[in-house]
C-alpha cells in the first residue's frame, strides 16, 4: 500500500469517527500509536506521561474528528494533536526545564534528538543537513521542535524554559545561519 492509499484509508477512519464509529477509533489508533509512541518517547523519558499523552490524543480524535478539515494527511494531523497532548502532560507535572546543553549533552554534543539524527544524517535533504548540524545546540533545538515538531514559540518557550523571545530570536539566528551556508 502506498503513502497515498494508506492516507485515503485514514481519512475514511477519520469520516467513520466522525459519525460515531468506535471500531474505526480503533483501527486508526493501530495504525498510528507505535509510530507515536516513538516519536514521544523521544521527547520524553517518562512512559505514563507518554501513554497518557496518547490516550489523550485520541480522545481528541474522537471528539474533534468532525472538525478535521482534511488538509493534510492525517497522520500530521494526530502528530499535532499528540505533540500538544505531551505538552500539557508535562505542564501538569511541571518538569523541570529541558535545557538545550544538557539535550546537547545527552546528545554527544549534538542537538537533534533521536529520528532527526537519522533524517538529518540521511542527506535527503542534500546539504541542508550538514548546515542544520553546524548550527549551535541551542538554535538546533529551537528549530527542531518549532520545524519539525510543530510547537508555537511559546510552547517551544515553555517546554524549553526559555521566554518566547528567546525562542524567536533563535529561530532568527538559526535562519540567518542557515541562510548563509546554503549560499
Amino acid at each position: 500500500m502506498n503513502q497515498t492509499d494508506a492516507d485515503a484509508e485514514d481519512r475514511a477512519l477519520v469520516a467513520r469517527i466522525a459519525r460515531g464509529d468506535r471500531s474505526a477509533l480503533e483501527q486508526l489508533y493501530r495504525r498510528h500509536a507505535p509510530w507515536m509512541t516513538a516519536r514521544l518517547e523521544s521527547r520524553c523519558a517518562d512512559p505514563d506521561l507518554v501513554d497518557m499523552a496518547l490516550q489523550d490524543t485520541f480522545v481528541s480524535v474522537w471528539k474533534s474528528a468532525r472538525k478535521y478539515r482534511g488538509d493534510g494527511q492525517v497522520g500530521a494531523w494526530l502528530w499535532g494533536i499528540a505533540v500538544r497532548r505531551l505538552i500539557d502532560q508535562l505542564r501538569k507535572k511541571r518538569p523541570a526545564p529541558m535545557a538545550p546543553d544538557a539535550v546537547a549533552a545527552a546528545q554527544g554534543g549534538r542537538g537533534a534528538i533521536g529520528f532527526e539524527d537519522a533524517l538529518i544524517d540521511s542527506g535527503a535533504h542534500g546539504s541542508l543537513g550538514p548546515a542544520i548540524r553546524n548550527l549551535h545546540p541551542d538554535l538546533q533545538t529551537v528549530l527542531i521542535v518549532t520545524a519539525i515538531d510543530g510547537l508555537s514559540t511559546k510552547e517551544a518557550g515553555h517546554l524549553l524554559g526559555v521566554p518566547q523571545g528567546t525562542v524567536k530570536t533563535r529561530l532568527m539566528r538559526a535562519r540567518q545561519q542557515l541562510q548563509e551556508a546554503m549560499s
